[in-house]
């Protein structure tokens, strides 16, 4: 299955979703960039509010897109106090990236994570998560390095339940996060994978400036979430 783009992409996440519409604790996290517009067509479909988790990948340094871990940050917190850093120690161990680099690599994602929080969020509040059931929604996922550090975040705000959704998966990923929330729809698990552009037909990279667009039409249409408790 190719998918036209990422809002093709969306539409037929969403009907597999069809059980969670007009539910009203019900939300939609999508991780951003490239989740967001296919997470902006599940959050219209089950008439949902969307908001958006920053996650950043620890890449490896000269090859940035294979990830040694992942960042992920509830706003409002610091990485000392509610941060989330996982590791890929298969492959930090295999490659022999020395500490002092994963910590080098980890604080540029910081700042970018702050950067991109700053930008999409600007003074809107972070949703309460406690006792919602929270869709978390991507383009696709390959290690599932960035979405496991996003459940981790979200898992430590007490939602009723968490449940992953993406277009596309590597099969044995797919089959991994299984023990990790309470569902998981993955809508096209191809084998031999690649990687999660080569399941589109079209894959630019999602800009700044559409994840606002997107918010912005999101949240015109919603009531926004109390924050707090």
């Amino acid at each position: 299955m190719l998918f036209k783009d990422r809002t093709v992409a969306g539409q037929v996440l969403a009907k597999k979703l069809a059980d969670y519409a007009n539910r009203s604790n019900v939300l939609v996290l999508a991780l951003p960039r490239g989740g967001v517009p296919v997470g902006f067509e599940v959050a219209r479909a089950l008439n949902a509010p969307l908001d958006v988790l920053v996650v950043r990948k620890l890449g490896v340094p000269h090859n940035e897109e294979l990830a040694m871990g992942a960042l992920a940050k509830l706003p409002g917190t610091g990485f000392a106090s509610g941060g989330v850093r996982i590791l890929n120690q298969s492959i930090v161990n295999d490659i022999q990236i020395s500490d002092e680099v994963i910590a080098r690599v980890a604080v540029q994602e910081e700042r970018e994570l702050e950067r991109r929080e700053s930008m999409y969020r600007g003074d809107r509040p972070f949703p309460n998560l406690k006792g919602q059931t929270v869709i978390l929604v991507d383009d696709g996922l390959a290690t599932g390095a960035t979405m496991w550090a996003a459940i981790i975040a979200v898992r430590q705000q007490q939602p009723k339940e968490i449940v992953i959704a993406v277009p596309v998966a590597a099969p044995e990923t797919c089959d991994e996060m299984q023990s990790k929330v309470e569902k998981i729809v993955c809508a096209n698990t191809p084998s031999p994978f690649y990687s999660v552009g080569m399941w589109y037909e079209k894959f630019p990279q999602t800009t700044d400036d559409e994840v606002r667009e997107l918010l912005n039409k999101a949240n015109n249409n919603h009531e926004p979430l109390l924050s707090g408790n």
